[in-house]
């Protein structure tokens, strides 16, 4: 039985800004919650008792925001902190001898559906050393390839081109069960899992296996790919806590049970409605949008592709379409916002004011 896991959570975010500027990406709302409190559940349900966070300087971020959820779900939460980048492996390595078997290991940015106790078992029915969720790719051409003999990986190609590699169409999907002797000859410091850690364990002789997951697998590093993982979830296309714990009514659209829904505002699901949320008269809001907690929706507004995190407000009249809001934004009634824009926290969008087709304010530097 696998009983620990650890996230790597140390990535900045930079191409999510403004919405990273003041929060890491693994804790960016995503349907309502932290992201990295979904792949808490997820863990959790699969066994895990121990989850160790590799993040980077400041882990009391992460202390604050995950503490109550990890406790209430009977995980033990431990950051390790990299006060330098240590690549993809080093962090993880710094703390595997203090596993004391198997591991499995997670990108904390990667939304997906995988099987973990599944592969678990597969890690174990084939005595592997590591074993390596694959998810499959149309063109190889701008990914490492896995090359498997059967389910047993054997060696990685880089951007292979199309037709090169008949019939091996799977690539690293970042989730990995490891034994602690993975690491053996790497000394501590920087480290990659994918130049380095894999390679090397095939060069000894290594077993390698591989495990291919057909189901959802999601960077959600881009804002296009963050609208697009936040479609998925709401759309069902997999079971995420925050979205099924407020119960769909049977058209898609999700209400907390303290939200405030004005009697003519029309909601398209899917959608999910938060606590504490308002929706004025006349609204219209969804498909495919979240309104976070304590968010508000003024009347006669029209939101539709959108999320509103926790506290933001869309003023009187106001259309979006494919808008991230950061905590706290305010769009004020009078504003016009162009489609897929982003806003970050606590930003105020003033009445005269417009926001370009996927305008950023602020705009990254």
């Amino acid at each position: 039985m696998v009983t620990d896991a650890m996230i790597v959570a140390g990535g900045k975010g930079t191409r999510l800004r403004p919405l990273t500027l003041d929060t890491p990406k693994p804790l960016l709302e995503f349907c309502g919650a932290p992201f990295l409190d979904g792949v808490m559940h997820r863990v959790a349900d699969a066994g895990v008792t121990r989850l160790w966070l590799v993040v980077g300087q400041d882990t009391e971020v992460f202390e604050t925001a995950l503490a109550a959820p990890a406790a209430a779900l009977g995980l033990e939460l431990r950051c390790v902190p990299e006060p330098e980048p240590l690549d993809t492996a080093g962090g993880v390595r710094s703390v595997a001898d203090q596993v004391g078997g198997a591991f499995l290991v997670l990108n904390g940015d990667v939304l997906t559906d995988v099987d973990l106790r599944g592969v678990v078992d597969a890690h174990e029915q084939a005595g592997a050393e590591a074993t390596l969720v694959l998810t499959r790719v149309d063109d190889t051409s701008t990914f490492g390839v896995c090359v498997r003999e059967g389910t047993r990986i054997t060696s990685f190609v880089e951007k292979p081109p199309p037709g090169t590699l008949p019939g091996q169409d799977a690539i690293n999907a970042g989730t990995y069960v490891l034994e602690p002797s993975v690491f053996d000859g790497h000394a501590p410091g920087r480290l990659s899992f994918e130049r380095q850690v894999f390679p090397a364990l095939l060069e000894r002789g290594g077993h390698v296996e591989g495990v291919v997951w057909d189901g959802v697998w999601a960077d959600l590093g881009t804002p296009e790919r963050y609208r697009d993982g936040t479609r998925s979830a709401l759309d069902g296309a997999l079971t995420w806590p925050s979205v099924t714990d407020v119960p769909d009514r049977g058209d898609g659209v999700r209400v907390a049970a303290d939200a405030v829904v004005a009697p003519d505002a029309r909601l398209e699901g899917p959608v999910l409605v938060c606590a504490g949320a308002t929706i004025g008269a006349g609204a219209q809001v969804g498909p495919y949008t979240v309104v976070g907690t304590g968010a508000r929706v003024d009347a006669g507004a029209t939101v539709t592709g959108s999320v509103l995190f926790a506290g933001a407000s869309i003023g009187a009249g106001v259309a979006v379409d494919g808008l991230l809001a950061g905590v706290g934004a305010t769009v004020a009634t009078g504003a016009r916002v162009g489609r897929d824009a982003v806003i970050g926290d606590d930003v105020e969008i003033a009445a005269d004011a417009v926001v370009a087709d996927e305008g950023r304010v602020p705009a990254p530097e």
